[in-house]
């Protein structure tokens, strides 16, 4: 995606800085930090995805002509502050979480030091990035964990707009999805594209066994022939006569999955198609997924759950001013403290204590500048630095950028869930896996 992401955002993010302007408290040195209060509902981890596209919208987050004069029109900010911005850059440093890590209540998931007027401008396209992008991945993450190895797909473009659509592919894949059907999350971020034909396909013709002639004659015997659209049983016996034992894949998009999958199983091996794999769609999430686990299921595609969060489309990530400096350059701890909205102000540090087994056992933040050379664990323990430095003076680290970046991010995940202990990917409902602890 190109051109300006300034407008991505809310009006009072440029009414706060038109006052601070105005009051000459706009270019305090400010330290922000997205954090989340809590997980979604009985999850228990979360998966931060989303960094890689945040970090380029940031370099994008320039007050062009076009976005100027719209202001203008609608009187939003003074003619002042619209100079201001004609002139905005963000040239301030950010700290975060590496993309694909876990996280857990109060993780300091990014730090921005900046201006205030500079870092409180970010805050919309921080939330509605990390939001959105860290809940497709922590579901999707669930639904790997239950696919146990087998193939799964991301297949939900139809089911959400069409740039969320983009970031939830991405955030799948960086989560451990294998592919996705939309193919401009294939160009953007050089991720694997799949998918042959719908019903539509088959519907088209006279007949579903010239549906099926037609695709063989154009992909070959290895593509996929989707047999329910009319009776399963004959759909399969059709697709094996017409690409014969070599048939690559059976698609299955409806029905009472573990009873008709156990039946096509059964028919293509009697056919001789042994080698025919198996992939079903029908509205799957990780519930579904796990239910199939002793089916002789080969791949799995998932759409309108793994897109909406599996019904917590928000990450409920929040940023809050957590310090400033004062009039005498010192840097004072600000937070809130609304009840049930309290946050912990200061500068943070995380770091993750692993036991001998290198399993997780503990969230760490350190309130200050770094870990507490004090702490003591038991012996065996050992502690892994969580923040990395993704943005210098406005710039973003290369390595967490673009198609690169996008799978740095799914092997850093790959690493993480290892660390995990065994509980994490039950999903019944519990409180997350492991405390976190301030100190």
């Amino acid at each position: 995606m190109t051109g300006s992401a300034a407008l991505f955002t809310d009006r009072y993010e440029l009414t706060m800085v038109d006052a601070a302007l105005r009051d000459g408290t706009a270019h305090r040195e400010s330290l922000f930090e997205a954090f989340a209060r809590r997980l979604p509902d009985g999850r228990r981890y979360g998966v931060v995805a989303g960094t890689g596209r945040l970090l380029e919208l940031v370099q994008r987050f320039r007050f062009e002509e076009a976005e100027l004069e719209w202001l203008r029109a609608n009187e939003v900010v003074r003619p002042a502050t619209l100079d201001w911005l004609a002139d905005y850059r963000f040239r301030g440093d950010i700290w975060g979480y590496r993309e694909g890590e876990a996280y857990f209540p109060g993780s300091p998931l990014l730090t921005i030091q900046a201006t205030f007027a500079e870092a409180v401008m970010l805050e919309t396209v921080v939330l509605s990035t990390l939001n959105y992008d860290s809940s497709v991945a922590s579901a999707a993450a669930r639904m790997v964990s239950v696919a146990l190895g087998r193939p799964i797909a991301e297949m939900g473009s139809r089911r959400t707009s069409e740039l969320a659509a983009v970031a939830a592919a991405r955030a799948a894949y960086i989560a451990g999805f294998d592919a996705t059907s939309n193919l401009e999350a294939g160009r953007t971020w050089g991720l694997p594209t799949m998918g042959t034909a719908a019903h539509a396909f088959t519907l088209l013709h006279d007949s579903e066994e010239a549906a099926f002639r037609a695709q063989v004659e154009a992909f070959g015997p290895d593509t996929t022939l989707l047999v329910d659209t009319y009776d399963i049983a004959t759909g399969v016996e059709t697709a094996v006569r017409v690409a014969g034992t070599g048939l690559g894949a059976v698609r299955i998009d409806s029905g009472d999955l573990p009873t008709v999958v156990a039946a096509v199983r059964e028919q293509l091996d009697s056919l001789g198609a042994v080698d025919t794999r198996i992939t079903v769609t029908s509205d799957l999430d990780e519930f579904t997924i796990a239910g199939l686990s002793g089916a002789p299921v080969d791949a799995y595609g998932v759409g309108t759950a793994v897109v909406t969060g599996s019904g917590f489309p928000a990450a409920g990530m929040v940023y809050k001013l957590v310090a400033r400096r004062d009039d005498a350059g010192e840097w004072v701890a600000v937070a809130k403290a609304s009840t049930q909205k309290a946050s912990v102000g200061g500068r943070k540090n995380a770091a993750r204590r692993l036991d001998s087994t290198r399993t997780a056992r503990e969230e760490i933040v350190y309130v200050g500048d770094g870990p507490d050379g004090e702490a003591e664990f038991e012996p065996g323990s050992q502690l892994r630095p969580l923040m990395v430095h993704l943005m210098h003076d406005g710039i973003a680290a290369p390595a967490f950028l673009g198609a690169e970046g996008t799978r740095a991010a799914r092997e850093h995940r790959a690493e993480v869930m290892q660390e995990l202990p065994i509980e994490a990917f039950r999903l019944g409902r519990g409180e997350p896996v492991i405390p976190t602890t301030y100190r």
